[in-house]
Order: C-alpha cells, then structure tokens, then sequence
C-alpha cells in the first residue's frame, strides 16, 4: 500500500486529483479508533490505521490497515512520511506529532486535546522531564483511563479539525 498512498500525496500535491483529507491513526495503543471510522464515515474520509501488529479494522473500502515492520517507530516514520497540510494525525505519540505538525498535519491527541505549533514545545519538555524522572527511578504512573468526556471532546476535536480543513481547500 505505501506506494499508492505515496502516488496518491504526489499526485494531489501537483494538483492532478481532488484535493482529500486522510486520517492517519497511530493505531498501537489509540483507544479512539470507534470515533475515527465514525467521523470518517460521515465525512466520507479515507483512515489509514497503522501498527506493527494486526488489527482488526472494519470492513470499509476506505478504512485500510498498514502493518509495518516491528521496527522502532516503524509507524511513526510510515505516518511522518505521509502525512501533510489537507491530513489529521491520531496519536498521543509527541515526537511523532511533532513531525506532523512540522508537515503541515493537524495532529489531535487520543484524550481530544489538539497539538498546535505553540503547545508542542512544552509538551516535548514535559515527556523529557518525565522521562528524566523515569531514569531516575521516580514512579510517575500513567496516562488517565479514557472517561466519557475526553471522549466527547475528541469527536469534537477531529470535528473541528475537518471543518477547519475542508473551510482552507475552498
């Protein structure tokens, strides 16, 4: 698949095909897949759900799963690659939203909360900071469980985000 998704960028960038918005979902450990097909669905928006495992996807012909290799950040470099100014980005990945970002993707983290140019820097601070303390053996506990209204602000979030990208292609 990855060269029809390469062929399918080139070939919009240079103004050969409708402009599309793809949804790209760092599927690993997302747990808003359900919301994405969703969105998708009602949009009409094609979802690339990338992992290095199999994961079930629904039967959609423009919901496609990408396996990529176990390699480390395997999907994040598949997304990165892909991903520009007419996409959105899943992920609670921040290196990888970063690189998004830095390619013109809108990015919204699984918990709804959007990673824009000016919150990124701090975010990347703050997973370093964490990391730091995690090196030094301090317990820093994970991440929430998902509750029903990050869930509502998420759906809102890739709402918002198609809007705002459907609004700049007209």
């Amino acid at each position: 698949m990855g060269g029809e998704a390469t062929a399918h960028k080139q070939g919009r960038s240079r103004g050969f095909r409708e402009r599309t918005i793809d949804i790209y979902i760092d599927a690993d450990a997302c747990p808003v897949k359900a919301e994405v097909y969703r969105v998708a669905e009602r949009y009409g928006l094609r979802v690339f759900v990338v992992a290095n495992a199999y994961i079930n996807v629904p039967r959609d012909p423009r919901i496609e799963r990408v396996v990529v290799s176990d390699g480390f950040d395997a999907a994040d470099d598949w997304i990165a690659e892909r991903a520009g100014p007419d996409d959105i980005v899943i992920t609670s990945d921040i290196p990888l939203a970063d690189r998004s970002l830095k390619n013109g993707a809108s990015v919204i983290g699984s918990n709804g909360v959007p990673f824009t140019a000016s919150s990124i820097g701090m975010a990347m601070a703050s997973r370093e900071l964490m990391s730091n303390l995690r090196a030094m053996g301090e317990i820093t506990g994970g991440p929430k469980p998902m509750a029903p209204r990050d869930r509502s602000r998420f759906l809102s979030a890739l709402d918002e985000a198609v809007q705002k990208i459907r609004r700049r292609q007209s």
